[in-house]
């Protein structure tokens, strides 16, 4: 069995001029809502990857592992106009995983300052680059109704959610104490 190669060049000077390719073969503009948010989703993707090379728990790697997967799903649904691959499945599968973890924890009295253990930090960063990559994905709906399948929308919200839970699970287990918001007066 051969081997499809997807990515045989790099370098193809074509975005020079400030417009690139979608998938389907259109040109747009670099600055297009639509390149904006695979831009967002992209960093968010890299930073699960820096948290995921960190020394975590077998059993939240597997789940950022998911994760992963479907954010480059959703970036293919973004690069394909009118496609769409995300669906409630994904959307349970993500809410279940934030409800076991968020069994596992102890009533919040207060809101969390991100922070706590190295790992749980950068879960907070990952956790606020998501709700970033929710906005661009809301600016892009808006621009045009048809282009964020809702579904991936929904998705990324409940992923942010998830982040949070899982960076207080990270600090419960490494026995690191949350910092909860004082508010003034």
């Amino acid at each position: 069995m051969t081997e499809k190669t997807r990515i045989n060049r790099v370098i193809t000077r074509t975005g020079d001029k400030g417009d690139t390719g979608l998938a389907d073969g259109s040109r747009v503009s670099k600055a297009h809502p639509r390149i904006h948010a695979l831009g967002e989703l992209d960093e968010l993707n890299s930073a699960l990857g820096v948290l995921r090379a960190r020394s975590l728990d077998a059993d939240l790697d597997k789940a950022l592992d998911g994760i992963q997967q479907r954010l480059f799903d959703i970036g293919g649904e973004l690069a394909v106009p009118g496609r769409a691959v995300i669906d409630d499945h994904d959307l349970v599968e993500v809410e279940s995983q934030a409800d076991m973890i968020n069994a596992e924890l102890p009533p919040l009295k207060e809101f969390v300052l991100p922070g706590g253990h190295p790992d749980a930090a950068w879960c907070h960063h990952c956790r606020t680059v998501a709700r970033r990559v929710e906005r661009a994905l809301i600016t892009l709906h808006d621009a045009d109704e048809d282009a964020v399948n809702p579904v991936s929308q929904a998705l990324v919200n409940r992923l942010s959610d998830l982040l949070f839970v899982m960076a207080r699970l990270i600090n419960l287990r490494h026995e690191h104490p949350e910092t909860l918001w004082q508010p003034k007066g």
